[in-house]
């Protein structure tokens, strides 16, 4: 097969005389996109201004920015590719489109549907940028919320990126969505403390701890009897509710009541456990009406416990008795007996 150089080169030339003649319009596309590109850009810049005017739709105009320039940017494909291929037509572009959206919609099915998710969390708003939020395991501080993902950063510095369809389709804990929260602390005091004490004491604290509002006003509940303390759980309100705010002033509390308790002579017993034997209350034994395992029984009679001591000191003293008592009885044994003389019977 032989090559013809000459038609070769005349083709090259045609090609060359071609491109040479739409330099100009390729110039002029160009410039065209990259005026649609910067006006894209402004609009965006435009509507993140206008949106910062008002807090509430700041993410509202997050999107609308990002959706202008989208389409600003598509537009200015579709003139730029117009202006430089004069046989271009748009339609045919759009006609493409539809018939491969099935297929673009099964192979991008989840691109597709974390940015509809993405774009109902931008217009509903139930968390805002730099919302602190919990969300299964994780829990920190929103950094952006994209079309596609949710990026939030963590107490310790670290970036958890989170699919927007997860977010919108499951539950999350936004502690920050009001003004005030309430902070919860449990404190165990001993059985033979006085409770109302410890509340005035507790609310003492609370009401001259900074950091705490007065109004709502903090409270002191009995919450429950543990096996070794009856438990007073401190609420109060603190303001902003953010979470180093909260750990302040949690610290504070915690260490002032602490203080305060074992300073006024309340005790904050550890866990315990009793040993009870059955003895104890021997002189009640079998009248359940009575025998409340060594603990006084309302205001009837108490009965009189016995000492562990005691009862050793007893138990000793029937061995003793049990161990002379054999040893006299083995003396016995031991001991031969004398003969007896008996007399031939008469004949």
């Amino acid at each position: 097969m032989s090559i013809n150089v000459g038609e070769l080169f005349v083709s090259i030339q045609k090609m060359a005389n071609g491109l040479m003649e739409r330099l100009p319009y390729i110039f002029v596309g160009l410039l065209v996109f990259l005026a649609f590109w910067f006006a894209g850009k402004g609009a965006r810049a435009f509507a993140r201004r206008m949106a910062r005017k008002h807090e509430k739709r700041r993410n509202l105009g997050r999107v609308l920015g990002r959706v202008i320039q989208s389409a600003l940017v598509l537009l200015g494909v579709l003139v730029a590719l117009v202006i430089i291929i004069p046989s271009f037509q748009p339609a045919q572009l759009f006609q493409l489109l539809g018939i491969g959206s099935v297929a673009i919609g099964f192979a991008f099915k989840d691109i597709l549907q974390n940015f509809l998710a993405g774009l109902l969390l931008l217009l509903q708003e139930p968390f805002r940028v730099n919302d602190q939020i919990v969300y299964k395991d994780f829990e920190g501080t929103v950094e952006d919320i994209q079309i596609r993902a949710t990026t939030i950063k963590t107490y310790d510095s670290r970036r958890i990126v989170i699919p927007n369809a997860e977010l919108y389709t499951n539950a999350v804990t936004v502690n920050t969505a009001y003004d005030k929260r309430r902070v919860e602390c449990d404190f165990g005091i001993g059985y033979g403390d006085d409770i109302d004490e410890a509340k005035e004491l507790i609310m003492g604290v609370l009401e001259g701890a900074d950091g705490v509002l007065q109004e709502p006003s903090p409270d002191v509940i009995v919450t429950g009897l543990a096996e070794s303390s009856v438990t007073l759980r401190a609420r109060w309100w603190v303001e902003p509710p953010r979470r180093a705010h909260v750990n302040d002033t949690r610290d504070r509390i915690i260490s002032d009541v602490k203080q305060t308790l074992i300073s006024n002579g309340i005790d904050l017993p550890m866990p315990t456990h009793q040993v009870l034997f059955h003895d104890q209350t021997e002189e009640t034994d079998g009248d359940r009406s009575r025998q409340r395992e060594g603990w006084p029984a309302g205001r009837k009679v108490i009965p009189k416990p016995r000492r562990i001591s005691d009862a050793h000191a007893a138990l000793r003293s029937e061995e003793r008795s049990k161990r002379q008592m054999q040893r006299e009885e083995n003396e016995i044994a031991e001991k031969p007996q004398p003969r007896r003389n008996v007399s031939p019977p008469p004949f």
